[in-house]
Protein backbone atom coordinates (compact mmCIF):
# COMPACT_ATOMS: atom_id res chain seq x y z
CA UNK A 1 0.00 0.00 0.00
CA UNK A 2 1.13 3.31 -0.77
CA UNK A 3 -0.16 6.84 0.48
CA UNK A 4 0.45 9.34 -2.21
CA UNK A 5 0.63 13.69 -0.02
CA UNK A 6 -0.31 16.24 -1.90
CA UNK A 7 2.33 18.15 -3.10
CA UNK A 8 1.01 20.95 -0.64
CA UNK A 9 1.33 18.94 2.17
CA UNK A 10 2.89 20.35 4.95
CA UNK A 11 5.22 18.40 7.31
CA UNK A 12 2.86 17.83 10.05
CA UNK A 13 1.05 16.30 7.65
CA UNK A 14 2.87 13.89 6.56
CA UNK A 15 3.83 13.02 10.33
CA UNK A 16 0.62 12.24 10.96
CA UNK A 17 -0.37 10.16 8.04
CA UNK A 18 2.97 8.00 9.77
CA UNK A 19 1.75 7.97 13.40
CA UNK A 20 -1.70 6.66 12.10
CA UNK A 21 -0.48 4.17 10.15
CA UNK A 22 1.76 3.42 13.04
CA UNK A 23 -1.40 3.10 15.66
CA UNK A 24 -3.23 0.79 12.80
CA UNK A 25 0.29 -1.58 13.63
CA UNK A 26 2.11 -0.83 10.57
CA UNK A 27 5.12 0.19 9.66
CA UNK A 28 5.76 3.97 8.21
CA UNK A 29 8.23 4.99 5.12
CA UNK A 30 7.85 8.23 4.03
CA UNK A 31 9.57 9.44 0.79
CA UNK A 32 9.95 12.80 0.08
CA UNK A 33 10.05 13.22 -4.21
CA UNK A 34 11.24 16.48 -6.11
CA UNK A 35 7.30 17.04 -6.70
CA UNK A 36 5.29 15.15 -3.31
CA UNK A 37 6.04 12.64 -0.73
CA UNK A 38 4.61 9.37 -0.98
CA UNK A 39 4.58 6.98 2.34
CA UNK A 40 4.97 2.92 1.58
CA UNK A 41 3.13 0.90 3.98
CA UNK A 42 4.87 -2.32 5.29
CA UNK A 43 3.80 -5.21 7.99
CA UNK A 44 0.98 -5.80 6.93
CA UNK A 45 -0.56 -8.96 5.97
CA UNK A 46 -3.77 -8.24 3.86
CA UNK A 47 -5.87 -4.84 2.80
CA UNK A 48 -5.91 -2.01 4.61
CA UNK A 49 -9.33 0.08 5.08
CA UNK A 50 -8.00 3.08 2.28
CA UNK A 51 -11.11 5.10 3.09
CA UNK A 52 -9.49 6.10 6.98
CA UNK A 53 -6.23 6.90 5.17
CA UNK A 54 -7.39 8.62 2.54
CA UNK A 55 -9.54 11.54 4.76
CA UNK A 56 -6.85 12.33 6.68
CA UNK A 57 -5.58 16.00 6.44
CA UNK A 58 -3.25 16.49 3.20
CA UNK A 59 -3.23 12.72 1.66
CA UNK A 60 -4.03 12.81 -2.11
CA UNK A 61 -4.51 9.31 -3.18
CA UNK A 62 -4.10 5.60 -1.62
CA UNK A 63 -2.68 2.99 -4.21
CA UNK A 64 -2.43 -0.82 -3.48
CA UNK A 65 1.18 -1.60 -5.02
CA UNK A 66 0.63 -4.89 -6.56
CA UNK A 67 4.75 -5.82 -6.61
CA UNK A 68 6.58 -7.87 -3.81
CA UNK A 69 8.67 -5.27 -3.49
CA UNK A 70 7.71 -1.91 -2.30
CA UNK A 71 10.27 0.46 -0.83
CA UNK A 72 12.54 -0.19 -3.74
CA UNK A 73 9.69 1.14 -6.42
CA UNK A 74 9.48 3.53 -8.67
CA UNK A 75 5.57 3.21 -7.57
CA UNK A 76 7.10 4.69 -4.46
CA UNK A 77 9.20 7.44 -5.62
CA UNK A 78 9.93 8.05 -9.27
CA UNK A 79 12.71 10.34 -8.91
CA UNK A 80 15.82 8.32 -8.80
CA UNK A 81 18.20 8.55 -5.39
CA UNK A 82 20.77 10.35 -4.94
CA UNK A 83 22.95 9.04 -2.07
CA UNK A 84 25.22 11.91 -0.60
CA UNK A 85 28.10 12.52 1.49
CA UNK A 86 27.92 15.46 3.98
CA UNK A 87 31.29 17.57 3.92
CA UNK A 88 32.28 16.35 -0.22
CA UNK A 89 31.30 16.58 -3.10
CA UNK A 90 30.77 13.02 -3.77
CA UNK A 91 27.89 11.07 -4.99
CA UNK A 92 26.23 7.80 -6.17
CA UNK A 93 23.35 8.13 -8.51
CA UNK A 94 22.13 11.27 -10.48
CA UNK A 95 23.93 12.77 -13.17
CA UNK A 96 27.53 12.53 -11.72
CA UNK A 97 29.19 9.18 -11.94
CA UNK A 98 31.06 7.35 -8.84
CA UNK A 99 33.79 5.96 -8.95
CA UNK A 100 34.99 2.98 -6.64
CA UNK A 101 38.82 2.01 -6.75
CA UNK A 102 41.41 0.00 -4.58
CA UNK A 103 42.27 -3.37 -4.07
CA UNK A 104 41.14 -6.28 -3.68
CA UNK A 105 41.55 -6.47 0.26
CA UNK A 106 44.51 -4.56 2.38
CA UNK A 107 47.37 -6.16 2.95
CA UNK A 108 49.78 -4.13 4.47
CA UNK A 109 49.80 -0.35 5.37
CA UNK A 110 52.07 0.63 2.38
CA UNK A 111 50.68 -1.63 -0.16
CA UNK A 112 46.86 0.14 0.77
CA UNK A 113 48.49 4.14 0.56
CA UNK A 114 50.68 2.91 -2.44
CA UNK A 115 46.96 2.05 -3.96
CA UNK A 116 44.97 5.55 -2.51
CA UNK A 117 47.56 7.86 -3.17
CA UNK A 118 47.49 6.44 -7.54
CA UNK A 119 43.53 6.47 -7.78
CA UNK A 120 43.22 9.38 -5.74
CA UNK A 121 45.41 11.07 -8.36
CA UNK A 122 43.48 9.07 -11.12
CA UNK A 123 40.30 10.63 -9.76
CA UNK A 124 38.46 8.24 -7.90
CA UNK A 125 35.97 9.83 -5.14
CA UNK A 126 35.66 6.67 -2.89
CA UNK A 127 38.34 3.97 -2.11
CA UNK A 128 37.28 0.10 -1.69
CA UNK A 129 39.65 -2.69 -0.02
CA UNK A 130 38.74 -5.83 2.07
CA UNK A 131 39.21 -5.83 5.59
CA UNK A 132 37.30 -9.38 6.03
CA UNK A 133 37.60 -11.53 2.98
CA UNK A 134 35.05 -14.54 2.18
CA UNK A 135 37.09 -16.76 0.47
CA UNK A 136 36.06 -20.16 -0.93
CA UNK A 137 39.20 -22.24 0.65
CA UNK A 138 39.34 -21.70 4.67
CA UNK A 139 43.12 -21.48 3.47
CA UNK A 140 43.68 -18.42 1.73
CA UNK A 141 43.96 -14.98 3.20
CA UNK A 142 40.57 -13.80 5.01
CA UNK A 143 41.72 -9.99 5.76
CA UNK A 144 43.67 -7.86 8.37
CA UNK A 145 40.13 -7.38 9.64
CA UNK A 146 39.91 -4.50 12.55
CA UNK A 147 44.11 -3.48 11.50
CA UNK A 148 42.72 -2.95 8.04
CA UNK A 149 39.93 -1.01 8.74
CA UNK A 150 41.87 1.53 10.52
CA UNK A 151 44.41 2.14 8.06
CA UNK A 152 41.52 2.85 5.61
CA UNK A 153 40.36 5.30 7.88
CA UNK A 154 44.14 6.96 7.83
CA UNK A 155 43.57 6.94 3.71
CA UNK A 156 39.99 9.23 4.34
CA UNK A 157 42.20 11.37 6.56
CA UNK A 158 45.04 12.06 4.26
CA UNK A 159 43.22 11.74 0.80
CA UNK A 160 39.59 11.99 1.22
CA UNK A 161 38.13 9.32 -0.16
CA UNK A 162 35.14 7.61 1.13
CA UNK A 163 36.03 4.32 2.53
CA UNK A 164 33.60 1.34 1.23
CA UNK A 165 34.33 -2.35 2.04
CA UNK A 166 32.32 -5.24 3.16
CA UNK A 167 30.21 -6.58 6.38
CA UNK A 168 30.81 -10.54 6.02
CA UNK A 169 28.37 -11.26 8.97
CA UNK A 170 27.15 -9.06 12.09
CA UNK A 171 30.13 -9.21 14.06
CA UNK A 172 31.81 -7.57 11.58
CA UNK A 173 28.78 -5.18 10.60
CA UNK A 174 28.93 -3.24 13.34
CA UNK A 175 33.11 -2.08 13.10
CA UNK A 176 32.75 -1.71 9.24
CA UNK A 177 29.57 0.45 10.16
CA UNK A 178 31.55 2.55 13.01
CA UNK A 179 34.83 2.88 10.78
CA UNK A 180 33.76 2.80 7.03
CA UNK A 181 31.35 5.46 4.94
CA UNK A 182 29.79 2.48 2.77
CA UNK A 183 28.65 -0.98 4.30
CA UNK A 184 29.26 -3.55 1.56
CA UNK A 185 27.30 -6.91 1.54
CA UNK A 186 28.88 -9.03 -1.10
CA UNK A 187 27.81 -11.81 -3.40
CA UNK A 188 27.42 -14.53 -1.02
CA UNK A 189 25.57 -12.75 1.28
CA UNK A 190 23.01 -11.32 -0.74
CA UNK A 191 20.14 -13.50 0.69
CA UNK A 192 21.72 -13.61 4.26
CA UNK A 193 18.44 -11.95 5.69
CA UNK A 194 19.86 -11.53 8.94
CA UNK A 195 22.46 -9.94 7.81
CA UNK A 196 20.41 -7.45 5.67
CA UNK A 197 18.31 -6.37 8.07
CA UNK A 198 20.87 -5.73 10.48
CA UNK A 199 22.52 -3.47 8.12
CA UNK A 200 18.98 -1.62 7.09
CA UNK A 201 19.09 -0.89 10.67
CA UNK A 202 22.04 0.97 10.38
CA UNK A 203 22.42 4.54 8.87
CA UNK A 204 24.95 4.71 6.16
CA UNK A 205 24.80 3.57 2.53
CA UNK A 206 24.61 -0.08 2.11
CA UNK A 207 25.87 -1.31 -1.31
CA UNK A 208 24.21 -4.59 -2.13
CA UNK A 209 26.23 -6.92 -4.54
CA UNK A 210 23.65 -8.94 -6.95
CA UNK A 211 23.66 -13.14 -5.72
CA UNK A 212 25.74 -15.65 -8.16
CA UNK A 213 22.68 -16.59 -9.64
CA UNK A 214 20.00 -14.04 -8.66
CA UNK A 215 17.18 -12.95 -10.45
CA UNK A 216 16.48 -9.58 -10.89
CA UNK A 217 13.15 -10.13 -8.52
CA UNK A 218 15.66 -11.57 -6.33
CA UNK A 219 18.23 -8.83 -6.11
CA UNK A 220 15.61 -6.24 -5.71
CA UNK A 221 13.72 -8.39 -2.87
CA UNK A 222 17.22 -8.66 -1.34
CA UNK A 223 17.55 -4.53 -1.46
CA UNK A 224 13.70 -4.23 0.01
CA UNK A 225 14.61 -6.36 3.40
CA UNK A 226 17.26 -3.47 3.80
CA UNK A 227 14.76 -0.74 3.29
CA UNK A 228 12.26 -2.30 5.43
CA UNK A 229 13.84 -1.71 8.27
CA UNK A 230 14.85 2.40 7.45
CA UNK A 231 17.57 2.29 5.80
CA UNK A 232 16.49 3.98 2.21
CA UNK A 233 20.26 4.57 1.32
CA UNK A 234 20.91 1.39 -0.95
CA UNK A 235 23.24 1.51 -4.02
CA UNK A 236 22.95 -2.16 -6.13
CA UNK A 237 25.88 -3.33 -7.92
CA UNK A 238 25.87 -5.98 -11.25
CA UNK A 239 29.17 -8.40 -10.01
CA UNK A 240 28.43 -11.20 -12.90
CA UNK A 241 26.67 -13.92 -12.24
CA UNK A 242 27.60 -17.42 -12.70
CA UNK A 243 27.06 -19.33 -16.06
CA UNK A 244 28.57 -21.79 -18.39
CA UNK A 245 31.03 -19.99 -19.75
CA UNK A 246 34.38 -20.51 -19.04
CA UNK A 247 36.26 -17.41 -20.51
CA UNK A 248 35.48 -15.52 -18.06
CA UNK A 249 35.14 -15.92 -14.06
CA UNK A 250 31.51 -15.11 -14.12
CA UNK A 251 29.48 -13.41 -16.80
CA UNK A 252 28.65 -9.64 -16.38
CA UNK A 253 24.97 -9.41 -16.89
CA UNK A 254 25.03 -5.25 -18.39
CA UNK A 255 21.18 -6.24 -19.68
CA UNK A 256 20.05 -5.60 -15.57
CA UNK A 257 21.07 -2.01 -15.26
CA UNK A 258 18.64 -0.64 -17.80
CA UNK A 259 16.38 -3.31 -16.27
CA UNK A 260 16.80 -2.56 -12.63
CA UNK A 261 16.58 1.53 -13.71
CA UNK A 262 13.11 0.76 -15.28
CA UNK A 263 11.82 -0.55 -12.12
CA UNK A 264 13.81 0.72 -9.32
CA UNK A 265 14.99 4.06 -8.38
CA UNK A 266 17.68 2.99 -6.47
CA UNK A 267 20.98 3.93 -8.11
CA UNK A 268 23.30 0.56 -9.81
CA UNK A 269 26.55 0.42 -10.09
CA UNK A 270 28.77 -2.03 -11.95
CA UNK A 271 32.06 -4.13 -11.08
CA UNK A 272 33.72 -5.33 -14.16
CA UNK A 273 36.74 -6.81 -11.84
CA UNK A 274 34.90 -9.64 -10.43
CA UNK A 275 32.30 -9.64 -13.70
CA UNK A 276 35.58 -10.92 -15.64
CA UNK A 277 38.05 -11.67 -13.07
CA UNK A 278 40.45 -10.91 -16.10
CA UNK A 279 42.69 -7.86 -16.28
CA UNK A 280 42.38 -7.47 -19.71
CA UNK A 281 38.43 -7.62 -20.12
CA UNK A 282 38.16 -5.22 -17.24
CA UNK A 283 38.37 -1.99 -19.22
CA UNK A 284 36.38 -2.93 -21.53
CA UNK A 285 33.47 -3.96 -19.74
CA UNK A 286 33.89 -0.41 -17.74
CA UNK A 287 33.78 1.03 -20.88
CA UNK A 288 30.52 -0.52 -21.88
CA UNK A 289 28.98 -0.31 -18.07
CA UNK A 290 29.22 3.16 -18.74
CA UNK A 291 27.80 3.05 -22.08
CA UNK A 292 24.43 1.33 -21.02
CA UNK A 293 23.62 3.49 -18.40
CA UNK A 294 25.44 2.60 -15.47
CA UNK A 295 25.53 5.07 -11.85
CA UNK A 296 28.85 4.31 -11.46
CA UNK A 297 31.75 1.63 -11.13
CA UNK A 298 33.71 -0.42 -8.67
CA UNK A 299 37.23 -1.62 -9.68
CA UNK A 300 40.00 -3.56 -8.54
CA UNK A 301 43.50 -1.52 -8.60
CA UNK A 302 46.91 -3.01 -7.11
CA UNK A 303 50.25 -1.83 -7.93
CA UNK A 304 51.51 -4.85 -7.96
CA UNK A 305 48.77 -7.87 -9.09
CA UNK A 306 50.84 -10.98 -9.62
CA UNK A 307 51.81 -10.66 -5.53
CA UNK A 308 48.44 -9.98 -4.73
CA UNK A 309 46.88 -11.63 -1.50
CA UNK A 310 43.91 -12.08 -3.29
CA UNK A 311 42.31 -11.81 -6.48
CA UNK A 312 45.56 -10.37 -8.30
CA UNK A 313 43.97 -11.95 -11.95
CA UNK A 314 41.89 -8.69 -11.88
CA UNK A 315 43.63 -6.45 -10.52
CA UNK A 316 44.43 -3.77 -13.23
CA UNK A 317 47.95 -1.75 -12.82
CA UNK A 318 47.52 2.17 -12.09
CA UNK A 319 48.34 3.17 -15.45
CA UNK A 320 45.41 1.07 -16.57
CA UNK A 321 43.19 2.57 -13.97
CA UNK A 322 43.96 5.95 -15.42
CA UNK A 323 43.43 4.61 -19.12
CA UNK A 324 39.58 3.86 -17.63
CA UNK A 325 39.00 6.84 -16.23
CA UNK A 326 40.23 8.70 -19.39
CA UNK A 327 37.98 6.68 -22.07
CA UNK A 328 35.00 6.30 -19.35
CA UNK A 329 34.56 10.34 -19.24
CA UNK A 330 34.50 10.58 -22.76
CA UNK A 331 31.56 7.89 -22.87
CA UNK A 332 29.96 9.77 -19.96
CA UNK A 333 29.70 13.11 -21.88
CA UNK A 334 28.52 11.46 -24.86
CA UNK A 335 25.12 10.67 -22.24
CA UNK A 336 25.09 14.07 -20.98
CA UNK A 337 26.64 12.61 -17.40
CA UNK A 338 29.83 13.18 -15.98
CA UNK A 339 32.91 11.27 -13.94
CA UNK A 340 34.19 14.25 -11.35
CA UNK A 341 37.89 13.95 -11.00
CA UNK A 342 38.91 13.81 -7.64
CA UNK A 343 36.62 14.67 -4.38
CA UNK A 344 35.90 18.48 -3.04
CA UNK A 345 36.05 18.58 0.49
CA UNK A 346 33.40 21.45 2.04
CA UNK A 347 35.55 24.08 3.45
CA UNK A 348 36.00 23.62 7.11
CA UNK A 349 35.01 19.81 6.73
CA UNK A 350 37.62 17.50 7.85
CA UNK A 351 38.19 14.56 5.48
Amino acid sequence: MLVVMKAQATPEEVQAVCDHITQLGFRAHPMPGAQRTAVGITGNQGQIDQGNLEELSGVAEVIAVSKPYKLVSRDLKEEDTVITFPGTNATIGGRDLAVIAGPCSIETREQAFAAAEQVAAAGAQFFRGGAYKPRTSPYAFQGLGEEALKIMVEIRERYGLRIVTEAIDTEALELVDHYADVIQIGARNMQNYSLLKAAGRKRKPVLLKRGLAATLEEFLMAAEYVMSEGNYQVILCERGIRTFADHTRNTLDLSIVPAVQRLSHLPIIVDPSHGTGKRNKVIPLARAAVAVGADGLIVEVHHAPDKALSDGAQSIYPEQFVQLMDECSQIATVLRRNIPHGIELTAGVKA
